[in-house]
Order: C-alpha cells, then sequence, then structure tokens
C-alpha cells in the first residue's frame, strides 16, 4: 500500500507523461545519448593475468581516447563514443573488442567482473603512463590506491553507462517547469533529482543485472571478510541468493569514505561536500607515507587523493576542458550526463552488456528524471545502504523484505510497481512498428517473478547443473568469445582507423613527455594548490 507521498509522486510522474505523449514530446524523450565504458582483464591461454606491458598495437593507454588501462597494465578499458542509436553503439563497442583481441598476441578477456586466478597479488602491474607528469601522477595514483586498500580490489572489472537526455526534452521540461531558475540551473538541478531517485532505487540493477554471486577462492585468499560463504565445487565459494559480490566489501566499497557524507540535494552542496573530501585527512592513510626514503606512495594522505577515488554507483558529470578537474567542470557549466556504475560484466555477452540492457537503464533512468525527488536525510540514507546491501547478499531470497520510508516492502511488490511506470516509458518510446522497449520490459519483467532467470540466478543454475568451477566456467566463456571476436570481420576501414589511432596516441604521449621539464614534485604542488 503506498503512502499518501507516494501517491503524490506517482500522480506527478503520470501527469508528466501525459503531457510528453503528443509526437513532439515522444520524439523528445527517444533522443537520448549515451556512451559505454567495458573493463576487461587480460589473460594468457591458461586463464592467469597478464602481466606483460600493454600492446604497442593498442596505441598509448594515456593518450588514446577508446582503448586504455584502468587501475593495472593488464586492466583495459574499452570507451565509446556518443551515440542516440542503440545498435551503433553496440557496433562501436564490439569494433573495439575485436580489434583489441585480434592485437592480443593469442590472449584472451576474462569475461566477469570478478578476477580467479591471480597468482600472487603482488605480481599485478600497475598500469604504466610513461614519464611525462600527467604520465606519472595517474602512476602514482594508483600505487597509492595499492597501498591504501590492496591491489586485487582494483583488477574487478565493471561496465559504466553514460547517460543524458535531449535538447529537446530539456526545452519541453523546463517549459512545464516553474522557471524560477536558469535554464543550466534546472538542468543541473534535474540531474541531481535523477540522481536522488537512483541512489534510493539502485538495488533494482544488481537484482537485474548483478552477476557476480559467485568467485574462484583464490581470488578471496586472506582477505578479511564477515560473509559467510558457502562452497561448491574444488574451489568456488558462493552466497545461495546473492546478485553482485563485485558490491559488497570484497569489491568496490571505501570504509574510509563512509565518512565523507557528500549530499546530492544541490549541486552546489555536492561540490562543497568534494572539495571538502579531496582535503579531509586521514589519520589510517597518514600511516602509509606519502614519500617514504625519497619515493612517493601516494598523491596525499587525504580521504582522497583526486575526486575520482571517490567510489559512487552513479556520478555526476561534465566534458572537460583541457586540464579541467571534473568538479570544476561543472561548477563552469552544470551536470552534463550522469554515469552509471552500478553494472557487473554481464558474461552472457561478448562485450559486457546487451541491447535488452540498455534499453531498461533508458527507462528506469528517465523514470528517475521525470519522477519527483525529495532530499535525502541521514536515515533515509541508512535505508539506501541497507536496501543496496540486502540485494547484493541476498537479493534472489524468497519473500524477501526490503524498507521504503521506513515501512516494510516486498521487494517483488517494489518492483512490480516500478515496471508499472516504466510501461508507461516504454510505450512513449516505442512506435507501432518497433516495440523493443516492451519487449526488454517483459524479458526483465520476468525476472521479477522468477528470479532464477536474473543474470546471477543463471550464473548459479549453470555452476550446480553442469557441476562446474566458477573459474573453470569462466575460461570456457572467455575461450568461446576470443574465438568470436578473433573471426569477427572488420571492415578495413575500421581497421585502419583504429591502428592510425593507436599510432597517433603513441606520438601524442611522445610529444608530452618531451614537453615535460618541469620536476615531478613541482608539478604535483602546483596541481594542488589549484585545487585548494
Amino acid at each position: 500500500m503506498m503512502t499518501k507521498l507516494e501517491n503524490k509522486i506517482l500522480n506527478s510522474f503520470n501527469k508528466l507523461i501525459d503531457n510528453l505523449s503528443d509526437p513532439v514530446g515522444r520524439q523528445a524523450l527517444q533522443g537520448m545519448q549515451r556512451g559505454i565504458e567495458r573493463e576487461a582483464l587480460r589473460i594468457n591461454d591458461s586463464g592467469h593475468l597478464a602481466t606483460d606491458p600493454h600492446p604497442s598495437a593498442l596505441g598509448s593507454a594515456l593518450t588514446h581516447s577508446r582503448i586504455t588501462t584502468d587501475y593495472s597494465e593488464s586492466l583495459l578499458e574499452f570507451i565509446t563514443p556518443v551515440f542516440s542509436d542503440i545498435d551503433s553503439l553496440l557496433e562501436d563497442l564490439t569494433y573495439t573488442h575485436a580489434f583489441t583481441v585480434q592485437n592480443l598476441d593469442q590472449q584472451g578477456l576474462w569475461p566477469v567482473s570478478m578476477p580467479c586466478f591471480v597468482g600472487e597479488v603482488a605480481d599485478i602491474p600497475i598500469a604504466d603512463y610513461g614519464t611525462s607528469n600527467t604520465g606519472k601522477m595517474k602512476r602514482l595514483y594508483r600505487k597509492g590506491l595499492t597501498y591504501r586498500y590492496g591491489a586485487q580490489m582494483q583488477i574487478i572489472s565493471g561496465v559504466h553507462f553514460n547517460f543524458s537526455v535531449s535538447d529537446s526534452l530539456w526545452d519541453r521540461l523546463y517549459q512545464l517547469s516553474d522557471q524560477q531558475a536558469s535554464k543550466t540551473d534546472f538542468i543541473s538541478e534535474s540531474y541531481l533529482g535523477l540522481i536522488r531517485n537512483y541512489r534510493r532505487m539502485v538495488w533494482v540493477l544488481p537484482y537485474l543485472f548483478g552477476a557476480s554471486p559467485a568467485l574462484c577462492r583464490s581470488f578471496v585468499k586472506d582477505q578479511q571478510t564477515d560473509i559467510e560463504f558457502e562452497e561448491m565445487g574444488n574451489g568456488t565459494l558462493y552466497l545461495p541468493y546473492a546478485t553482485s559480490l563485485r558490491m559488497s566489501d570484497l569489491g568496490y566499497t571505501n570504509k574510509e569514505q563512509e565518512r565523507l557524507n557528500i549530499s546530492y540535494d544541490s549541486l552546489e552542496q555536492y561540490l562543497d561536500g568534494m572539495q571538502k573530501a579531496i582535503n579531509m585527512p586521514s589519520a589510517s592513510f597518514e600511516e602509509i607515507g606519502v614519500k617514504v626514503d625519497g619515493e612517493f606512495r601516494q598523491l596525499n594522505a587525504n580521504v582522497l587523493q583526486i575526486e575520482n577515488e571517490f567510489y559512487s554507483p552513479i556520478r555526476a558529470k561534465r566534458v572537460g576542458l583541457n586540464g579541467e578537474k571534473p568538479s570544476e567542470s561543472l561548477a563552469r557549466a552544470g551536470v552534463e550526463y550522469i554515469e552509471v556504475r552500478a553494472l557487473d560484466v554481464n558474461p552472457y555477452s561478448a562485450v559486457g552488456i546487451e541491447a535488452s540492457q540498455i534499453r531498461f537503464l533508458d527507462m528506469f533512468l528517465l523514470h528517475c528524471l521525470l519522477n519527483d525527488s525529495e532530499k535525502t536525510g541521514d536515515i533515509q540514507e541508512q535505508e539506501i545502504a541497507a536496501n543496496l546491501n540486502s540485494v547484493i547478499l541476498q537479493g534472489r531470497k524468497p519473500g524477501l523484505e526490503l524498507s521504503r520510508n521506513g515501512e516494510p516492502v516486498a521487494l517483488k511488490e517494489w518492483m512490480k510497481e516500478l515496471f508499472s511506470s516504466l510501461k508507461s516509458i516504454a510505450a512513449l518510446l516505442d512506435s507501432d512498428t518497433d516495440k523493443q522497449y516492451g519487449e526488454a520490459l517483459d524479458k526483465w519483467l520476468a525476472c521479477v517473478n522468477d528470479p532464477e532467470l536474473t543474470l546471477s540466478g543463471q550464473i548459479i543454475k549453470a555452476l550446480k547443473q553442469d557441476e562446474i568451477d566458477h573459474g573453470c566456467w569462466v575460461k570456457q566463456l572467455a575461450k568461446q568469445y576470443h574465438k568470436t571476436l578473433s573471426e569477427y570481420e572488420l571492415p578495413q576501414s575500421v581497421v585502419t582507423r583504429y591502428q592510425e589511432a593507436a599510432k597517433d596516441s603513441l606520438l601524442e604521449q611522445a610529444k608530452m613527455e618531451a614537453e615535460s621539464t618541469q620536476s615531478f614534485a613541482t608539478y604535483l604542488d602546483d596541481y594542488f594548490n589549484a585545487a585548494s
């Protein structure tokens, strides 16, 4: 049973949907822009982590716009340009995967989020970006992450989904607003409203798309964890109803950041919180030391070395000018798009994500945007965290209850209410001849009624039915996708484009290195003095 507040929000949403249901409104809704960033570990024939340098055939990880590295030399990151068409987006992502695999000298890509055959943690190679001051800073930042959190956490892979709506939709929504703020401020505040609603409902994404309910024992090793794993086979740890161990305490979490309390209630509050965070000292990180025996260990001893260290399942973003920090970009011109960071790699796709997921994300994010968004207090922050943790560890548990505005609610009931609202969005995004949004909604609604159809449910079922260890199962997938991508016929024009991009990126890195004449210590001082 919905409360008066929830009914008020629903009525406001339905009214807005009605106002967008004419041909111009529907076209404005359909003009979404999307980009994808997919991370993937390079592996050798045996399925172990590749420890050789980033292949030169792929260009410079520092300056290439599409193929780079994240934490490690072994952790590739593929970045698409922005697309309005989903098929074109996935085609571009496939091109990048295929070109990469065809230039890896028999190495492959690990097709799940959680690493497995790591070997010695000390052997995980930190990404090397060359001798320019920019490259040195990127490497030192990652070295700091190693000292702070350990290398294993940093080689967990994910998929990031960048999303924005059309200018014409902003025109329409602004016309329908009270217009008390400038249009730029209205857009920023609307995106922050989207973020607040997303955070309240983020548990939906690990429920449907979480794909790390099990992992290799070799990943856990000597890590301390309160998770009471069950075992299967010779080396697989799992939780019967888990969805995304990647998002648990084993994965991308940071206890030190729990005291930051960064607010999304306004852009001003968000920027103020971020500024305080990057200047907040940390006693535990101070113990590591910044420079020990003449060698840097981390950029500084604050809770965040730089803004990128802030771990969040969603970020407000703007394309920055050259040398501009993320918060400076937001302060200059407001929020331009949002980045969803709560997605596991989909092991049932060679590129880590598939079209029906993207269509669901479109609808889900539009739902978060078009609904009223209350400010978030401390009690609700605790509720958000508790709901997410429950779904991460036991999301498929029959009868699981979450908390909504302090009241218990069945996960299944809440999901069905959400899908009912998404149905009205799907109707506006589909046409008489193209029903792909409705079809995507039906596909994922089936997972609400039968949790075994979720990605995590399918994985646990496959491991148990085939009586196979998680690592062996993933290796089989890796070989299958390696064959698929190795045999993928790239147009010659695409091959030439990637080859030229690799060459140009190497030249650009060499130019940056030649122009880096300032001492690194002075460069760091200038960087952080400008940030203060």
